[in-house]
């Protein structure tokens, strides 16, 4: 459920691509896309995904970007990195796109109305945040990201962000909005335990979980941004293998934060949810945030 393993980062890609639809479209990122281009000689945007994963921010916002895209995907995780390649060579291949060439360096993908040069990047985005290279770069992104750090590591980012005048995008910013029909009696404690875990540092301090969606937008407006934001929610149901990830993933987190005392409503809690999951709707309440600095 921490968002790192290969797994279940390919699990919840349907579901994140499908909520995100939506906030794509009001950012309205193909005539900003056309603005950046105009006010760089014709030079597509150039684009710093953090915490990348498998590439799926990169997958949702690529072809929405235009010509010349160039982006950086940045990973602490070498086994993430190391599956890029192959992940986005099968999206190509699906959607029909051409792939340019698979090297050490540089994976290029053409498709209709875009194309874009990929390099991948391994830092350890905890620690080391202030190495980011940020000139020229028109757009910092980052998906399921912000509700793992801490408020003193987002400003940072934030400041850095500022410092290059380039636009932010934060997508599937968890809100703390959970919602499960039918009910279970035990659904509101397994919620603010599960709620209490999201917020255990996560190698970056104490994380923001819920609140990060609004100390977010503080923080950008202070720095001189104007900020967007768009509802992304999860809505997930019947006997399928999402469900149950969260169900199971859910339990183990608030039997965690339980301890001894509660683990007994924890496991009662989460044989039920299994029991009924045919007949589940699980709604997980996110949020995205766009950022331009004001003018």
């Amino acid at each position: 459920m921490s968002g790192f393993s290969a797994d279940w980062l390919a699990l919840r890609e349907p579901f994140d691509r499908r909520a995100r639809a939506a906030a794509i479209d009001a950012f309205a990122l193909p005539s900003l896309a056309q603005r950046w281009r105009a006010a760089h000689g014709g030079a597509g945007p150039s684009v710093l995904d953090l915490a990348c994963g498998s590439g799926a921010n990169f997958r949702a916002l690529a072809p929405r970007l235009g010509p010349g895209q160039r982006w950086r995907l940045v990973d602490h995780d070498p086994a993430l990195l190391a599956a890029v390649p192959g992940a986005l060579a099968a999206w190509a291949e699906h959607q029909g796109y051409t792939l340019r060439g698979i090297g050490a360096d540089a994976i290029g993908i053409d498709g209709p109305g875009f194309g874009a040069e990929v390099t991948l990047e391994a830092l350890d985005l905890a620690h080391d945040l202030h190495r980011l290279e940020l000139a020229d770069t028109q757009l910092v992104t980052a998906s399921a990201l912000l509700d793992l750090v801490s408020a003193a590591w987002l400003e940072a980012l934030v400041g850095h962000a500022r410092d290059a005048q380039a636009a932010m995008l934060f997508a599937l910013s968890v809100d703390g909005r959970v919602g499960w029909t039918p009910a279970d009696p035990a659904d509101a404690a397994i919620d603010r335990l599960f709620a209490a875990h999201q917020r255990r540092d996560k190698g970056f301090g104490p994380a923001l979980g819920a609140q990060a969606p609004a100390v977010a937008s503080r923080l950008m407006g202070d720095a001189g941004y104007v900020v967007q934001q768009v509802s992304s929610d999860w809505d997930i149901e019947g006997d399928d293998a999402m469900l149950a990830a969260m169900v199971d993933g859910m339990a183990q987190a608030a039997r965690e934060q339980a301890g001894a005392v509660d683990r007994a409503l924890v496991d009662a809690w989460q044989a039920r949810r299994h029991a009924m999951r045919r007949s589940t709707c699980l709604n997980v309440g996110h949020i995205d945030l766009f950022a331009k600095v004001r003018p």
